[in-house]
């Protein structure tokens, strides 16, 4: 019985190009439990495996697609049993392994987390890696003693996926929130989600030769690195932590380290793909707890895997806003 996949190729000249095409069971790789995949979504790193590869894809013909979430079907696992409902976020699944662009998945238990009470596997997936890396940079934060008493929360490309969810859910905390874009047509939406100050991305991504500007963050969740992490590392308070976890700006750091002599800055790095299964579980808990389900759903940006190739060059253009949902099977 065949079913539809995205599927990747790349040509002599080095040149891939996507299309949805069926295949069968027997096509997809070893695994223990195989996966009816009801929901994914689109991620910057998805946008890198459905085009060019960005040296994430090992080999083709793939199917990309980090985030997937579903019903088993079958497991050889005694952690799963057919019926269940499953998430699953990182582990290089959709970059070096098939991935969840498909009608099926067969995939490692090892992967998989339960679908926590309280969320949908279509909800599930408008959170994907980019909601999910959004409350673990939250909770690094709060593990560093930011509350919302202390003053603004920055919020860097704030209209997309990671900034989207992150506004939502510090917002929801009671934290005030400032975000920055470069699309001022976003203003509305990022109020909806609870933005109280815009700022103007021109403002803030050009590094300044005074390495201490006024103290104006107590926290900050940054998608963005580059000349504006440098700046903003600047206008932090003093013990004031900034989450890194993008690097859509660039992946060069211009800064000093006067912020984390003088005023005892911290940079935490977030990672989302090989993070820890208590520690994935806990997250997905907190998802399930403190984001706004009715502002989660306006994010939502409907799709299908028809819609892939394009919404792959436009996220790669960062044309894209809020949280699409893939529905495999639409």
């Amino acid at each position: 019985m065949t079913f539809n996949a995205l599927i990747v190729e790349k040509d002599e000249d080095g040149k891939t190009s996507a299309a949805v095409q069926k295949i069968t069971d027997a096509d997809l790789p070893e695994g223990n439990v195989t996966v009816a995949v009801e929901y994914s979504t689109v991620n910057y790193k998805d946008g890198l495996c459905i085009g060019p590869g960005g040296g994430l894809v090992r080999n083709y013909p793939h199917i990309p697609g980090i985030d997937m979430a579903g019903t088993v079907e079958s497991s050889s696992d005694d952690r799963y049993k057919v019926g269940d409902k499953v998430v699953l976020t990182g582990w290089r699944y959709g970059e070096a392994y098939w991935g969840g662009y498909a009608q099926k998945t067969r995939v490692n238990a090892d992967w998989l987390v339960a679908l926590p009470d309280g969320l949908t596997t279509k909800q599930a997936m408008a959170v994907g890696t980019a909601g999910f890396t959004a409350m673990l940079s939250v909770m690094a934060l709060e593990d560093h003693g930011l509350k919302p008493d202390q003053g603004p929360v920055l919020v860097t490309g704030a209209a997309g996926g990671v900034g989207s969810v992150a506004t939502a859910i510090l917002s929801n905390l009671g934290y005030e929130v400032a975000g920055v874009t470069g699309r001022p047509e976003t203003a509305d939406y990022l109020k909806s989600l609870g933005v109280t100050q815009i700022v103007a991305r021109e403002d803030i991504n050009e590094t300044v030769k005074r390495p201490l500007e006024a103290e104006t963050w107590a926290g900050c969740i940054d998608a963005v690195g580059g000349d504006m992490l440098a700046r903003i590392l600047g206008q932090m308070k003093y013990g004031g932590s900034v989450a890194a976890v993008g690097l859509a700006g660039g992946a060069g750091l211009p800064a000093t380290v006067i912020p984390f002599l003088l005023r005892g800055v911290n940079l935490l790095g977030i990672d989302s793909v090989m993070r820890p299964y208590e520690n994935r579980v806990a997250a997905w808990q907190r998802v399930a707890k403190d984001l706004p389900m009715d502002k989660l759903e306006d994010m939502i940006v409907p799709a299908t895997l028809s819609d892939l190739p394009q919404l792959g060059r436009d996220i790669l253009k960062g044309q894209v806003k809020g949280r699409v949902v893939v529905d495999v099977n639409a």
